[in-house]
């Protein structure tokens, strides 16, 4: 049966991949996942990057749908778990920590750990150009699967394959550093709020050539909301959003 789906979904595209290769990959991806799909042509579906049709995918023929059907799933179960596993935390505590859970970043960190991106189809042009590997689309696809095992399994599928992704304590990725991308955090917290980006100015320099340390801060109307250190500025930048964001969202630093 799964060889009937895979053969007929492949005959239309123009692919990089084989049949048998696909074959291998959605066995092995519904190993990882710990779910095996009634209809496989739907994971199918949720794996196509819109490039595999050589940017010209029209409604259904990438994973764009099922990651807007995913995303909904995904803030559905984190709700109802935070809620549940927090009774004591207010509404504000359970709204930044369900953001940070299902930020592109971290969707991003929990997609390498399965290695999605050895699954995404994608064009030849963009597997050579790293396409699979970029921190947006691996964050696209696992949304894009998980509204998949909703189609193909339902709600409670969905949930348990969620929380099996997830670590017990969730709060062990909001403070996973290294996870979080607080650029770009910062960047939707600020913008929501004050309607314009946050702005970075290189405050001091200081070393050698060979070993400088860059001081930057972050600003918002003239407003400086944090300052970080670091041997580049794209990490000093890195530094200060963190600091900025910990401080507007009172996070412990």
């Amino acid at each position: 049966m799964l060889r009937r789906v895979i053969d007929r979904i492949t005959a239309s595209f123009r692919r990089p991949q084989t049949p048998d290769d696909l074959h291998r990959s959605l066995h092995q991806l519904q190993r990882i996942l710990n779910y095996r799909f009634r209809r496989p042509s739907i994971l199918v579906t949720a794996l196509i990057h819109r490039s595999y049709h050589g940017g010209d995918a029209g409604p259904g023929e990438s994973n764009e749908r099922m990651e807007f059907l995913g995303d909904s799933v995904l803030s559905l179960v984190v709700n109802d778990h935070l809620y549940n596993r927090y009774p004591h935390r207010s509404e504000g505590d359970l709204t930044k920590m369900k953001s940070v859970i299902v930020s592109k970043q971290i969707l991003a960190h929990l997609s390498k750990r399965i290695e999605l991106g050895s699954f995404v189809l994608v064009s030849e042009n963009a597997r050579r150009a790293g396409v699979s590997g970029m921190e947006s689309v691996l964050a696209d696809t696992l949304e894009a699967v998980l509204g998949a095992i909703f189609l193909d399994g339902g709600f409670e599928a969905a949930r348990g394959c969620i929380l099996r992704l997830l670590p017990d304590d969730p709060t062990e990725i909001i403070y996973q550093e290294n996870a979080i991308n607080y650029k770009s955090l910062l960047q939707e917290y600020v913008q929501a709020l004050h309607k314009v980006p946050p702005r970075y100015r290189v405050d001091a320099t200081s070393g050698p050539d060979h070993d400088k340390q860059f001081t930057v801060e972050v600003s918002v109307h003239g407003t400086v909301l944090g300052t970080g250190d670091g041997k580049t500025k794209k990490h000093a930048e890195q530094e200060a959003a963190r600091r900025a964001y910990q401080r507007l969202t009172n996070e412990p630093q």
